[in-house]
């Protein structure tokens, strides 16, 4: 994962490279060293989070920034975990904002969510970053970008700027701070716990950990 703290345009690339093995797979004896636990594999919150799902159902929310190369090699993974999760468990992401320069992104994630095009751009968005090297960091660049994937330009703009995305920008920073989010990918389950590839020793461990959270939440822990 990338480090919060660590985080310069600089520095990020090369932290990039040499943390891609934090997304490997889980040793054996990770495997076996039981349960997680709390303040080794997750933390659970001094304070929890309000949470926006209805009562019975259980949120895990994904923390991301489109050019972390570690979430362009998580997303795979937590398609695939989302398409398998019990009926009880509702997923969101949030993108983070640890700098300002991070709102464009925060901003075309929300503008095509507002639109119902997460489905088909979503994996795009770190396709067209990671793969073809586009770099979609401002208002202009991404703008012409959803234009190609035959997006009304002027509609997106209007959901890109309108007070309701803007809303959610400042809300997923809100959720990163309340969260305490070290780095991305992570996961806040519940409003009470949080992980990532730190602390899950790679995040495919980290959606285990999550699971078992999970558990502890329908049991009333």
């Amino acid at each position: 994962m990338i480090k919060r703290r660590e985080f310069s345009w600089t520095s990020g690339v090369a932290l990039a490279a040499g943390l891609l093995g934090g997304l490997g797979p889980v040793s054996l004896a990770q495997a076996q060293a039981g349960a997680p636990s709390a303040g080794v594999d997750y933390q659970r919150l001094d304070k929890p989070v309000a949470v926006d799902t209805p009562a019975g159902k259980i949120e895990v929310i994904e923390f991301f920034w489109y050019s972390c190369p570690h979430c362009n090699a998580f997303e795979p993974t937590l398609e695939a975990w989302i398409k398998q999760a019990p009926k009880d468990v509702v997923v969101k992401r949030v993108p983070v904002g640890f700098r300002p320069d991070f709102a464009p992104q925060q901003r075309l994630f929300y503008a095509i969510e507002a639109m119902g095009l997460v489905d088909k751009l979503h994996a795009k968005v770190f396709q067209a970053i990671h793969v073809e090297r586009q770099r979609l960091d401002t208002p202009e660049a991404i703008a012409d970008w959803v234009a190609k994937q035959g997006v009304d330009k002027a509609k997106f703009m209007e959901q890109f700027n309108s007070f309701s995305v803007a809303s959610k920008q400042k809300r997923a920073v809100q959720l990163q701070d309340a969260y305490r989010v070290e780095g991305v990918p992570a996961l806040g389950i519940a409003g009470r716990f949080y992980t990532d590839g730190t602390l899950g020793k790679g995040m495919e461990r980290a959606l285990k950990v999550t699971e078992h959270l999970i558990d502890e939440v329908r049991k009333g822990r």
